[in-house]
């Protein structure tokens, strides 16, 4: 069994403020994204951690950061794992967005959108689920693997893995700093942890 954590990044001030970061660089932990990079780091040091992979975008990189410290693991980026690119959208506040008339059918019918000037919701969810495949393959049996990266890439993985309609992966939940687990076995994929926040709970890892 080949095991992923998906760890979605810690807090930023895009996030406290609910505007749109997309791909914007620079955007960087605030204090309590440091504070939640830390508890990932105590929740999972004592999980047999084979190898850590990120998101190339800041406040990936520094979620991973206190892990590898503290592991010895060298955090290998990878830009397929980065942000949905949302086009002019970027920077926006979802205040506005919501009042927009195609807001409904990002909510209802993801399937059919695409951000103006960046990508649909299929391309994004073949981008990352490419992109943990190839991960996968690299790791086999009896291994745990860190993907950390960003909420609607992992939302769009796990309705993958699940076979859930693209449709509906806006019904699950993904918060700052949370860990999603996925357990591979050779012909099968068991979610067996969504949304779990170390801050707010026991994370377990073994």
């Amino acid at each position: 069994m080949t095991t992923l954590l998906l760890i979605r990044h810690g807090e930023n001030d895009y996030v406290k403020k609910h505007r749109l970061p997309g791909r914007l660089p620079g955007i960087h932990l605030n204090a309590r994204g440091r504070q939640q990079a830390e508890a990932l780091t105590a929740a999972l040091k004592e999980a047999p951690i084979t190898a850590l992979y990120a998101s190339p975008l800041e406040r990936a990189v520094e979620t991973a950061q206190p892990l590898a410290q503290v592991r010895g693991l060298e955090i290998r980026t990878v830009a397929a794992l980065t942000d949905t690119d949302v086009g002019i959208w970027q920077g926006r506040s979802w205040k506005v967005l919501r009042r927009t008339k195609t807001w409904q059918v990002i909510q209802k019918a993801p399937s059919r959108f695409r951000f103006p000037e960046g990508e649909s919701f299929i391309e994004a969810q073949a981008r990352i689920v490419s992109a943990l495949e190839e991960i996968l393959a690299r790791h086999k049996k009896d291994t745990l693997v860190v993907v950390v990266f960003h909420a609607d890439p992992i939302k769009l993985a796990v309705a993958h893995y699940l076979g859930l309609p693209l449709d509906q992966f806006q019904r699950l939940g993904c918060d700052p700093a949370s860990i999603t687990r996925l357990d591979f076995h050779e012909q099968s994929c068991r979610l067996t942890r969504l949304n779990c926040n170390p801050l707010n709970r026991e994370a377990e890892a073994d």
